[in-house]
């Protein structure tokens, strides 16, 4: 029972030390990787930019998308609990109104990479 004992702590020991050499030599190919790749912006194509532009500023200019904003808009309506309720109604609204504009893009490519993956196997 001794042996067994002793003989499982030494393999879960040989275990770790090759867990720990796996994470470092993960983290010196990592960061190899990272110091060697450049980041080339003039490759960006004026579309890629635009995109992203519309990304970061939604099309809903009068929705917080930073806490900053929130905490501003809160600050705006303290004490005003009415007001604060009528602004949260608004603001599901839209957010619930946007989820459904994008669900059923999202379904359905789900849906076909469901059955692509069905049909591979």
């Amino acid at each position: 029972m001794m042996k067994t004992i002793a003989r499982t702590i030494i393999q879960l020991g040989d275990w770790f030390k090759q867990l720990q050499v796996r994470q470092f030599l993960s983290v010196i190919a990592i960061g190899f990787i990272l110091l060697n790749t450049t980041v080339a912006p003039e490759r960006v194509s004026k579309a890629t930019v635009d995109k992203l532009d519309r990304l970061v500023n939604q099309e809903d200019p009068d929705r917080p998308k930073t806490t900053r904003e929130w905490q501003k808009q809160a600050r705006e309506v303290k004490g005003n609990p009415g007001e604060r309720l009528e602004r949260i109604a608004e603001q599901s609204a839209d957010a619930v109104k946007e989820f459904g504009q994008m669900y059923p893009d999202v379904a359905k490519r789900s849906a076909n990479e469901l059955e692509k993956s069905i049909e591979n196997n």
